[in-house]
């Protein structure tokens, strides 16, 4: 995750998008999310390793204090992203509209990347569908009956955050789950841990 995300704020390819005007910053707030995620659950790991590695206490403390922060903040995620989930489908939307108008407007290449990766993962074209002649060049290459079909993106957009919803909280909540799995079972590895301290004879 922390490398999905330098990647796609160093790549060649996406780096353009941070040097876009933009209205809405989507996109650069969800790679800066990813990277901080990224180097969390980074911490996260380092942290565990040790403690459970060495049999420290400390860090197997600091491991399950980030769990369980962690754990929350899924779950906060989940419920918000759930509760707002129309709000994201506009933001989204209007992102996809304002890349749309900068790209007929300038034709520049790095637009020309945002558009096509909107196009091919949510399979539609432009405005309009299809019939968006401006935006042509971006959209999936299908066969002439699929193409005459593509739907509008701004459409796609929000009926995927509005039928889709209860599935990203889900995937919230499952991660919320496997996170405090991970806790209960560093507690009882601290137990284990303190118990055969105690009873390990003194010389």
């Amino acid at each position: 995750m922390f490398g999905l995300g330098l990647w796609l704020r160093f790549s060649s390819e996406t780096r353009g998008f941070f040097d876009i005007d933009l209205n809405t910053q989507q996109f650069v707030i969800g790679v800066s999310v990813l990277i901080a995620l990224g180097a969390v659950i980074l911490l996260v790991a380092v942290f565990g390793d040790y403690g459970a590695c060495n049999e420290n206490m400390n860090g197997l403390a600091v491991f399950s204090c980030l769990l369980a922060i962690l754990a929350v903040v899924e779950i906060a995620a989940g419920v918000f992203a759930y509760m707002r989930s129309d709000e994201v489908g506009e933001q989204l939307a209007k992102f996809y509209m304002t890349v749309y108008a900068q790209y007929v407007d300038k034709g520049d290449p790095g637009l020309a990347v945002t558009l096509s990766m909107f196009h091919n993962l949510l399979h539609c074209c432009g405005l309009i569908g299809a019939l968006d002649i401006l935006v042509k060049k971006t959209c999936p290459e299908t066969g002439i009956w699929e193409t005459l079909t593509l739907p509008a993106c701004p459409t796609v957009i929000l009926n995927l955050f509005e039928s889709k919803a209860p599935l990203v909280m889900g995937l919230f909540l499952g991660t919320a789950a496997m996170l405090i799995t991970a806790l209960v079972c560093c507690s009882i590895l601290m137990k284990q841990i303190k118990k055969s301290h105690l009873s390990a004879p003194m010389y």
